[in-house]
């Protein structure tokens, strides 16, 4: 499979459109940011093709350029403020990322990058499909994006049934290898969807007991998502 160059690709996407906005849903010159994305794969996951728009509150695809950096960063960012409160949780945590599974996408090579970045790939498809309005026309124009990305057969193969199987928080979080994986799935997840639909919202908050993240790093990975970091 090639999960990465799939994972890369949509990533850069997002860097392209979160430039292009300023940091925000509106291009600098009004440029409507929901028609750049929506001709690709990434457009297809925000759920452009059927209207919705970018730019809100819930649809923060900034965060999936550097993904694993700043799921790295809200870590930081949380033991610091549990240890300026005197919290536990803050104490003996390393100040520079961890090496091997245990660290970000972004530094991790071969096989542990190519597994990260499927246990990614598979979040945003299950946060995708969270509201339940992806049909069958939607679906396999999302397969076809992505083999056109570059998705061999076995990618392909595996897309579908993604597609295909009932949302299961549990068996998405069973894919993350680390804490710092849990981190990036659930923070991909927080860049799909719309935090301002139920369902959208319930499925957010399955996948983070799934994941075992607690709540306040949660709510800091959702704070670094919505900010233009």
């Amino acid at each position: 499979m090639n999960a990465k160059g799939i994972l890369d690709q949509l990533m850069k996407q997002a860097s392209s459109v979160s430039g292009a906005s300023g940091g925000s849903g509106t291009s600098k010159g009004g440029f409507d940011i929901g028609k750049l994305a929506g001709s690709g794969a990434l457009g297809m996951l925000l759920g452009t093709k059927r209207g919705r728009k970018l730019g809100g509150q819930g649809l923060k695809y900034g965060a999936l350029a550097g993904l694993g950096m700043l799921a790295w960063k809200a870590w930081q960012h949380h033991q610091q403020s549990s240890a300026a409160s005197g919290s536990d949780a803050g104490v003996g945590q390393p100040n520079s990322a961890p090496a091997g599974k245990a660290g970000p996408l972004e530094q991790l090579e071969g096989q542990q990058q190519e597994q990260r970045s499927l246990a990614i790939l598979q979040a945003m498809i299950a946060a995708a499909r969270a509201d339940g309005h992806i049909d069958a026309e939607e679906r396999a124009q999302l397969v076809e994006q992505m083999d056109a990305m570059g998705a061999d057969d076995e990618l392909h193969a595996w897309m579908e049934r993604q597609m295909r199987e009932p949302l299961d928080a549990q068996d998405i979080a069973a894919q993350a290898d680390s804490p710092q994986a849990a981190r990036e799935m659930y923070l991909a997840s927080v860049a799909i969807v719309d935090e301002q639909n139920p369902m959208e919202r319930a499925w957010l908050d399955q996948l983070a007991g799934a994941l075992e993240l607690e709540p306040g790093i949660v709510r800091e990975l959702e704070a670094q998502a919505a900010s233009d970091t």
